[in-house]
């Protein structure tokens, strides 16, 4: 600042001759500010998101329009897009969808019985999610393109979850029971999310640490399929990657294991790998990568059945139960002992589910460029695994894989789930006496070839680049999975996200602003060292969007620090005197509680006693009402309120060419 010339002072006046105009306007404008009406509470506010969910075009009618009748019809479309967009739907859109179900079901019968097997459950059950949950997501879904059914990663983590708390292979109607419980505590936390409006908590899972999360699951349950391509019979119930090494050495150490199982099982594996790399390379042969795990399972039926080969040590599905899917309403746990770790688990793979079908869906939403609203997707979701417990169905989701086979495949609407669904129910009551001779090698490797698309190394690699503190969420979560459990895999990257904004809140950026040549735009002069400073003035940036109890002592302290550096400034030059106005600029504050009122109270004060006159530009909405309840802005006085921090600035000028004492 020493290094302004004296004449800045008269060139500011004579570039900007506005400065010394009528202050008519801009006193009105501050009126504006002060005036504004009450904001609305938190009940309100929370009465609003509800009501915003349940009625979406209730503002569009007028209150003669407001009848029950148009209540219910506005409910109903909100909670069903199906009934917007079905009004409009065209035989073309439903051939384009046919064709999408039917290649979406061939990828997903093959699939949804390997994670099934994944989530240590009977075959039929990995069928039966691939039956409720699609049927309703088509009804109350939004995004066109996600494909609901079993995914890997929530299979793996509810198999890790619940086999903690009943033994899946000693008691596997107990363990069953506890899986419906489970799914539906996730149901219920998704709705709820949904409903009052609290997708932020599913925030706390970055994007970061969902890259690490899949990274580490993938590798442990790949680990975990060598059980089936050894043909092993006992292993470890631990999905550390330690303990599932340490029992496949033992296991091939101390016990027999059939090559049998792992020519099949790699042999088809080089298949499902192939296929997905021709498919990649000519986009017009979608359709082989998302046929090929049915063609693996086929041909190694049969292959099995004509050889004889479950005679000679390879492991076998044997029984799959036909029909469609039975009432588990009566299996619900909800008054047993474990239903609080029902609950807990429920909530994790609730989180787990709600982050990988909304990343997946807005990802291809944006591609097709249509919003995703994540609120109604939390709904959705939500009743849809509620429906599923109460229908033997486990946990569901949006599947990446089988999204981009649907994608692909070019569907047009959610039908292609209803389409994906009828095709599985026809497979359920036809085609499960013939599988009787799949080999559990053949479901190894069908979900090891879908494993790759977890690992994203360019997406860790970007990470690394921009944020280094994101980066280690990523790998916290990737060896906590690893090494540990999913759950502490999950509590790392929550844990480290909670750190980073703990520390970007509790030290938010204080900037000092100054002006660019030319213009009323005030910008932080480190980061444009053209900016100017006007003398006698001193503009500082309060750039946190809640100045609360973590913060204010913060900045209070860093404020008055960047005022005394100015001071010291000023006395080294023999300027006494020259900093006469503060100017807070409150633009990026949007709430404030009790300690930053008295932080800025205490701010006021010091900069009374100094003969330093405060004023403050733009506080939001929250910010001036608290102010004024608060009584602060009657000792700071309305008329140091200003609408932008260039008014600010001209009436502080004003104030000192008319020789006055005030802003």
């Amino acid at each position: 600042m020493g290094s302004l010339p004296t004449e800045v002072f008269s060139v500011e006046l004579q570039q900007h001759p506005h400065h010394v105009e009528d202050t008519t306007g801009r006193v009105e404008r501050a009126q504006w500010l002060l005036n504004s009406p009450e904001p609305p509470g938190l009940w309100r506010q929370l009465l609003h998101g509800i009501k915003s969910n349940v009625f979406p075009e209730g503002n569009n009618y007028s209150s003669k329009q407001k009848t029950p009748a148009s209540h219910a019809f506005s409910f109903f479309r909100g909670l069903f897009p199906i009934l917007s967009w079905g009004r409009n739907y065209k035989a073309s859109k439903f051939k384009n969808d046919v064709m999408a179900g039917l290649t979406l079901a061939s990828l997903s019968v093959p699939q949804s019985i390997g994670y099934a097997n994944l989530a240590k459950l009977d075959p039929q059950y990995g069928l039966y999610t691939s039956i409720v949950p699609p049927l309703v997501y088509s009804l109350m879904g939004s995004s066109r393109e996600l494909a609901i059914g079993p995914v890997a990663v929530v299979s793996m983590l509810l198999a890790s979850l619940v086999q903690k708390i009943e033994d899946p292979v000693a008691n596997p109607v107990a363990y069953r029971k506890l899986i419906f419980t489970v799914t539906f505590f996730a149901g219920i936390f998704q709705a709820a999310f949904g409903i009052f409006r609290l997708g932020f908590l599913v925030d706390f899972l970055s994007h970061a640490a969902i890259v690490g999360f899949m990274a580490g699951a993938a590798i442990v349950i790949g680990l975990q399929q060598l059980k089936g391509l050894l043909g092993i019979n006992h292993f470890t119930t631990n999905t550390d990657v330690v303990s599932v090494l340490e029992s496949v050495f033992n296991s091939i150490v101390h016990e027999p294991w059939y090559p049998l199982n792992i020519v099949l099982g790699c042999s088809f594996l080089i298949f499902l790998l192939l296929t997905r790399f021709i498919g990649k390379r000519n986009k017009k042969l979608f359709w082989l990568p998302a046929i090929a795990p049915l063609i693996s399972v086929l041909l190694s039926t049969l292959i099995v059945f004509l050889t004889k080969a479950d005679k000679h040590g390879v492991k076998i599905v044997k029984h799959i139960k036909g029909g469609l899917n039975p009432s588990s309403a009566h299996q619900l746990q909800l008054g047993g002992p474990h239903v609080g770790q029902a609950a807990k688990a429920g909530l994790i793979s609730a989180v787990i589910a709600l982050a990988e079908a909304i990343a997946v869906g807005r990802s291809f939403a944006s591609i097709k460029g249509y919003h995703l609203d994540g609120n109604k997707e939390m709904i959705a979701m939500g009743c849809m695994n509620i429906a599923g417990s109460l229908t033997s169905c486990y946990v569901s989701t949006g599947s990446f894989s089988r999204t981009a086979v649907n994608f692909s495949a070019g569907c047009e609407t959610v039908v292609s789930n209803i389409v994906m669904a009828l095709t599985v129910i026809l497979s359920v009551e036809l085609l499960t006496r013939l599988l009787y001779f799949t080999p559990i090698a053949i479901l190894a490797s069908i979900i090891l070839s879908a494993l790759p698309g977890l690992v994203d190394i360019t997406g860790a690699y970007h990470i690394w680049k921009v944020d280094k503190l994101d980066f280690l969420a990523c790998i916290g979560a990737f060896f906590g999975v690893l090494f540990a459990s999913a759950e502490i895999g999950l509590l790392v990257a929550v844990s480290i996200s909670f750190a980073k904004i703990l520390v970007n809140s509790l030290r938010p950026g204080i900037e000092v602003l100054g002006r660019l040549p030319r213009t009323d735009i005030f910008c932080n002069i480190n980061q444009y060292p053209m900016a100017t400073k006007t003398p006698s003035i001193l503009i500082i940036g309060i750039n946190s969007s809640l100045l609360c109890f973590a913060n204010a002592n913060s900045v209070r302290e860093r404020v008055m620090t960047s005022v005394m550096k100015e001071e010291n400034e000023t006395e080294d030059q023999k300027e006494k005197g020259r900093i006469q106005h503060v100017i807070l600029d409150m633009s990026n504050v949007i709430n404030v509680d009790t300690s930053g009122i008295l932080a800025l109270e205490e701010i006021h004060k010091k900069l009374f006693s100094y003969g330093i006159e405060l004023a403050m530009a733009n506080p939001r909405w929250q910010v001036i009402h608290r102010l004024k309840v608060a009584k602060l802005l009657d000792r700071i006085g309305g008329e140091r309120v200003f609408l932008t921090v260039g008014e600010a600035v001209d009436a502080c000028l004003n104030s000192k060419v008319a020789g006055g004492s005030s802003c």
